[in-house]
């Protein structure tokens, strides 16, 4: 038990040799409590929570004409994505199958809160997707996506008068070292990577997550 108790100090002294100063504290603390947590930031801009306990949540997602043209249905795919990851982090959000079948019955609405008011939600994150592609610039041979993403978020009175608390633009680029090879997985295969990716990017604008967490998603 003494020799086992010794281990990592040694560890710990022999990988910081030739590092200093404040890279010398980053490290130590990484190695004893694992890596640096980011806290939302929607949490930091509103002092307030979506996983507060009364707080329910409806996640649409806006693609235009133009966008859709290419991607049919990438709007309710990325929402569904969203929906539920923020689920799986406990976050209170309304079936996004209840969410869809609103907005297939009242496609002349106007305003995001509409839609919270409707499922009984309290906020709307609200994703308007204004530019959408599955391939590396100039090249239909090479997967990445990328996007251009503006998030809001609505909060809704007691009445359902909804007014935007939050708002924030995400540019999004998957894989992130480099681009993919077309050969190696079809198109349908790769865009299910990117909307697990992009409903991540999203997702921890309201919960934590950690300094290492992009390091799977280099390549």
């Amino acid at each position: 038990m003494r020799i086992r108790s010794l281990t990592l100090p040694a560890l710990l002294a022999a990988t910081a040799i030739g590092i200093s100063g404040c890279n010398y504290v980053v490290l130590l603390g990484y190695l004893i409590g694992g890596p640096p947590s980011i806290s939302p930031d929607f949490d930091e801009m509103t002092a307030t929570s979506l996983t507060d306990k009364d707080v329910i949540v409806a996640v649409v997602c806006y693609a235009p004409k133009e966008v859709l043209y290419d991607y049919s249905r990438v709007d309710r795919d990325i929402a569904r994505y969203i929906s539920y990851q923020m689920t799986a982090k406990k976050i209170k959000v309304i079936n996004p199958d209840v969410v869809q079948k609103w907005l297939d019955e009242n496609s002349n609405w106007d305003e995001p809160s509409e839609i919270g008011e409707a499922v009984g939600a309290t906020h709307v994150v609200y994703i308007d997707i204004t530019k959408y592609s599955l391939y590396e610039e100039n090249s239909h041979e090479l997967y990445r996506g990328r996007s251009e993403v503006d998030v809001t978020v609505y909060e809704l009175d007691e009445d359902g008068e909804g007014e935007p608390i939050y708002s924030t633009e995400l540019l999004s680029r998957f894989p992130l070292a480099a681009a993919q090879d077309s050969s190696e997985i079809s198109r349908p295969g790769f865009q299910a990577r990117y909307h697990r990716r992009l409903s991540e990017e999203v997702g921890r604008l309201f919960y934590e997550h950690y300094a290492g967490d992009d390091i799977p998603d280099a390549t």
